[in-house]
């Protein structure tokens, strides 16, 4: 029988550690039977066997195939992710730049945290893109040294029996009417677990009538009025909807998105920016943005991006953003008022990066530019050209200039005049991004044609 390789070890290792997470998670929060408690005390038996056993494997100087134990391939440092220690198999890049492995960096944002787990930087979105190149250098790495990379598996849809009890036992103590002590107790629990329990947070998939049945619970006249129960429900959806599969589950409940819309307009802080994080979450899937963008998601975001507080004002950016990909929704995002609230949030340098972020999306439509020229965006994206220093700011910003020169040559005189005293498009031309590098030298070139065609008109 073929001996594990040390890359099917730490998996084994690491699959071990997810299990005794889950299973103590549910001890924590007092939903464990008796089998449960087995279960736990049979897992850490079993991880403690395996973290030992591969320590002394490593110690002991045993042969293995003609060479010892510590002549063993060293994996690349650059291939463990900076949270496990463990080889990446899907590598995905934060807002940060820095790149981890997927599940375990899936977990540490679904705990509620906002910030960089090595950097310590907030981030501005909670996007996880693909590393595409980093994923093939580990695979042709592990196929020089004879490994076999594990497939990416998806944990979230293994749901275990004992996770499916749990699950009824809450819902049936949400639905029962008899004691909204107990019901307010339920709907708590049920946050807290799906925080911190991928796998339970599958289960609703094999139940997707609860969410309209928990959804109508909480609209009931008892407690409707309860802020509290208000941010917990709201903060379970979000909880629910990071679970790939929910996403088309939760955008097709007829309650779900006007529920959360409701506790954008009406919730306490936190309920809004949790309602924000869970719209952004869903609206991944297209329909969904659709269904958001038409059900009037937009002026309440909108307004939470002006008024919220720093947190809620980032998931809330984050939402128009991903909202306004869809091409239906730039249109509702300008007549909601996000034009002026970007250029505010960019004059009080209060949320500079998702601001340009989103004007340059919003670019594209003609209309929108429009209302950006209109209202001193000519002058706030000079301003960002010049003083930001960040790349990414610089080339938002010139991203939005040029499409306004394109429309617009009145603007377009007005850069030209900004231009001569300061030459901050030039030098964007020569040391900007490779984007900011071409819009600067379209607009640069768009100003020589003008000049050149005005000097001739007379």
């Amino acid at each position: 029988m073929a001996k594990p390789t040390p890359v099917a070890k730490a998996e084994e290792t690491a699959a071990l550690r997810r299990r005794l997470r889950r299973l103590v998670a549910a001890v924590a929060a007092g939903s464990a039977d008796a089998e449960a408690f087995d279960e736990t005390a049979e897992a850490l038996a079993a991880l403690r066997d395996a973290e030992l056993g591969h320590r002394k494997d490593r110690a002991g100087g045993g042969a293995v195939g003609g060479r010892s134990a510590a002549s063993e391939t060293v994996v690349p440092e650059q291939f463990l992710c900076p949270i496990s220690s463990e080889i990446m198999r899907d590598p995905v890049v934060l807002a940060s730049g820095q790149t981890y492995d997927r599940r375990f960096i899936q977990e540490w944002l679904s705990a509620g945290n906002r910030t960089c787990p090595q950097t310590q930087q907030v981030l501005s979105y909670t996007i996880l893109i693909p590393n595409h190149l980093v994923r093939s250098m580990i695979s042709q790495w592990c196929t020089e040294n004879g490994m076999t990379l594990p497939q990416v598996e998806h944990q979230e849809d293994l749901v275990t029996n004992n996770e499916r009890k749990t699950f009824s036992k809450i819902f049936d103590r949400i639905k029962s009417p008899s004691d909204l002590c107990e019901q307010r107790k339920a709907i708590k629990d049920l946050r807290l677990l799906t925080k911190c329990n991928s796998s339970l947070r599958a289960a609703i998939g094999e139940k997707p009538d609860s969410i309209s049945q928990m959804i109508s619970v909480v609209s009931n006249t008892e407690l409707e009025n309860n802020a509290e129960v208000l941010e917990d429900m709201v903060t379970t959806i979000l909880n629910l909807s990071i679970h790939e599969s929910n996403k088309k589950i939760i955008g097709d409940d007829p309650l779900a998105i006007p529920f959360l819309i409701r506790a954008l307009q009406s919730g306490t802080m936190e309920a809004c920016s949790n309602a924000a994080a869970a719209i952004f979450s869903l609206s991944a899937l297209n329909n969904n943005k659709a269904k958001i963008g038409e059900l009037g998601a937009m002026r309440p975001l909108v307004d939470l991006l002006e008024h919220g507080n720093m947190i809620a004002k980032k998931d809330a950016a984050s939402a128009i953003f991903n909202l306004c990909m869809l091409h239906e929704n730039k249109s509702r995002a300008t007549k909601s008022g996000v034009i002026d609230v970007t250029l505010k949030a960019i004059g009080d340098e209060s949320l500079v990066d998702e601001s340009l972020a989103i004007l340059a999306l919003l670019s594209s439509d003609h209309e929108t530019v429009e209302e950006i020229g209109e209202t001193g965006g000519v002058a706030s994206m000079l301003c960002v050209i010049k003083e930001d220093q960040c790349k990414r700011n610089k080339e938002n910003a010139v991203a939005v200039l040029f499409s306004i020169c394109m429309y617009d040559r009145t603007k377009l005189r007005e850069v030209t005049e900004d231009e001569n005293l300061n030459g901050s498009l030039a030098w964007l031309a020569q040391n900007g991004t490779s984007r900011a590098r071409r819009k600067a030298a379209g607009i640069l070139d768009k100003m020589k044609r003008t000049m050149h065609n005005t000097h001739y008109s007379c």
